[in-house]
């Protein structure tokens, strides 16, 4: 994981008018190496979908730069660029209810991608591949001529797994994917992603509010709060050595199966304090960094320690 796939340099998505702005998104930056995934953490309200949508164009961005494969992507794009782009970076979104045209058959919304940028020459060729996408995310081939209200929850996303994948993207953006799905089903969708990336060597930006779920699939997380990340750093460092006190409180908030152990946990609040040194990253130990002011930093270590 040494190339860069995806650089965020600075990034703002500031909503509302202009003298009193909803700072959904407030200067962040990071990278995504090419085959890792990047777990996006926090509460509702923190920015993460934002961040998700301002990479793959959704939103245009306030401020900021995002590269793609050394590309400047952010800011006006002309046709070409953005179809190329398409096909490079794919997104899976939370709703499997919402996120499907209950009037195209499921053939129609896979194949979609297909007929916009010619990827096939003739019917047949087109029913073969959709097909055995279908077959790839644990569906039948006959499932292509139903209509998305025929299937469950956990089938659906599914079927936004297959059309995430029609167009072969290097980079995928999944936004809560698993969120809407039975806890039985949650597990299954994060395998089938887990297994694609082995296969095919993809790429994932995971959005997410289970830090459990998120600790299982990540390779790193980033902790947002308030439009601002917090905490970044290898999955292993921030689970078991968390600096901020935001992730101390996500982190002990995560359910223990065990019900001896889970009767004993405590609860860690969180309440934001402004402080009046100006926030900035540093990295305190190799690929770990905290957002926070000299002080703040040098008490919080000290406490670590």
């Amino acid at each position: 994981m040494d190339t860069k796939l995806v650089e965020v340099k600075n990034l703002k998505q500031y909503f509302g008018k202009s003298s009193q702005p909803v700072k959904a998104v407030d200067g962040i930056s990071f990278d995504i190496f090419e085959g890792e995934v990047l777990g996006l953490v926090g509460e509702s309200g923190s920015g993460k979908s934002t961040t998700g949508r301002a990479i793959i164009g959704l939103n245009q961005i306030t401020d900021g730069e995002i590269f793609y494969n050394g590309q400047l992507i952010s800011g006006k794009q002309d046709q070409k660029n953005k179809k190329a782009l398409a096909r490079e970076i794919q997104m899976i979104f939370q709703d499997p209810y919402a996120s499907l045209n209950p009037r195209m058959t499921v053939g129609e919304i896979i194949g979609e991608g297909f007929d916009i940028h010619g990827l096939y020459r003739k019917p047949s060729e087109r029913n073969q591949i959709i097909e055995n996408l279908l077959d790839s995310v644990g569906l039948n081939p006959e499932h292509m001529n139903r209509y998305a209200h025929e299937f469950s929850g956990g089938q659906r996303q599914r079927i936004g797994i297959a059309r995430a994948l029609s167009l072969e993207p290097k980079l995928i953006i999944a936004d809560e994917p698993i969120s809407a799905l039975d806890v039985s089903i949650q597990a299954q969708v994060v395998n089938l992603m887990k297994r694609f990336q082995r296969e095919k060597g993809l790429t994932y930006l995971f959005i997410a509010h289970d830090l459990s779920m998120v600790k299982y699939i990540s390779d790193r997380i980033a902790v947002m709060y308030r439009g601002k990340i917090v905490e970044l750093g290898r999955s292993d460092d921030i689970y078991r050595h968390p600096v901020h006190p935001y992730t101390k409180s996500l982190l002990s908030a995560v359910p223990n199966p065990d019900p001896l152990s889970e009767s004993k946990r405590q609860r860690l609040p969180y309440e934001h304090q402004e402080s009046l040194e100006e926030s900035e990253i540093k990295e305190i130990s190799e690929g770990h960094f905290v957002s926070a002011g000299p002080s703040q930093i040098e008490e919080w270590i000290s406490a670590k320690n």
